[in-house]
């Protein structure tokens, strides 16, 4: 077999493998769409169907007007949003300094917030409860997006600190020697440089915070829902309301879908930033 068959065979395996990955990946979300044009005895059919017999709007018209799913709507953006806020003030100094000063005592904490991100939510969701019941923030937006932020910020501080570390000193110190403060450098000199990484961040903790279930479910219990407590909570004379709640699930997956094509050229440049260090 010369090299050019070879090369080709190679070829048509990896993208055999490819394609036969993104139907693997893709086919849920697929499903569940297509569940969401399904009738509601149709959604329940044995043995369930993929494509819907008849397609109908009506799961989406009965999700959406029913009572709480804009208010949970409002809540899941606007926690997601100041968590996200959050955990990138806190994330960018920290992983910065980290990464500045190099002290032992600093790989230790990016190590130790690594190992407090592989605890489970679990474990910590009762005297989280307690906590923000002590403090008076159970069932405020503000107390949930704090919760979210001890998810999100470990992830965020070792993300930044892997993007800060392929930035050369020389350009930072430059700076200051140029009148900047420290603070100065890494505002207007760093943080432009590593943006990309900062819109990979952003995602990251932002989807942390919109997709957590076990926090919004002890946290709340009518004011700050979020919109998959809410999801969670549909039922119907049959059960549950599979039609409803794919509905509400796919209207749910758009900001996400929209954040992540927005933030699509800075999300590829933060990927390929740490490649190649100079």
């Amino acid at each position: 077999m010369n090299p050019l068959e070879a090369r080709g065979r190679s070829r048509v395996v990896l993208w055999t493998l490819l394609a036969v990955t993104i139907v693997l990946y893709g086919f849920p979300f697929v499903h569940l769409l297509l569940t969401s044009f399904k009738t509601p005895l149709d959604a329940i059919a044995v043995p369930p169907g993929v494509i819907p017999n008849v397609w109908t709007l009506e799961n989406y018209v009965s999700a959406l007007t029913r009572d709480g799913v804009t208010a949970a709507l409002v809540n899941s953006v606007s926690t997601a949003v100041i968590s996200t806020v959050l955990s990138l003030a806190l994330a960018v100094p920290a992983a910065y300094a980290i990464t500045r000063f190099r002290t032992p005592s600093g790989r230790v904490f990016v190590v130790a917030a690594l190992v407090t991100r592989m605890v489970p939510t679990i474990a910590v969701g009762a005297p989280l409860v307690e906590i923000m019941r002590g403090i008076g923030l159970t069932d405020t937006t503000f107390g949930l997006a704090l919760a979210h932020t001890t998810i999100s910020l470990p992830l965020s501080i070792w993300l930044m600190t892997s993007f800060f570390e392929a930035v050369p000193d020389e350009l930072s110190e430059a700076a200051e020697m140029d009148g900047c403060s420290r603070l100065q450098a890494m505002v207007r000199v760093v943080i432009p440089i590593v943006s990309g990484g900062l819109a990979v961040t952003a995602i990251f903790a932002f989807l942390a915070s919109w997709n957590e279930f076990l926090f919004s479910l002890l946290l709340t219990s009518l004011r700050a829902q979020t919109t998959p407590v809410v999801i969670a909570n549909f039922q119907s004379q049959f059960g549950l309301d599979w039609g409803g709640m794919t509905a509400l699930a796919a209207v749910y997956s758009i900001p996400v879908i929209v954040l992540t094509l927005f933030l699509q050229r800075h999300i590829v440049a933060g990927l390929t930033l740490g490649a190649v260090k100079g």
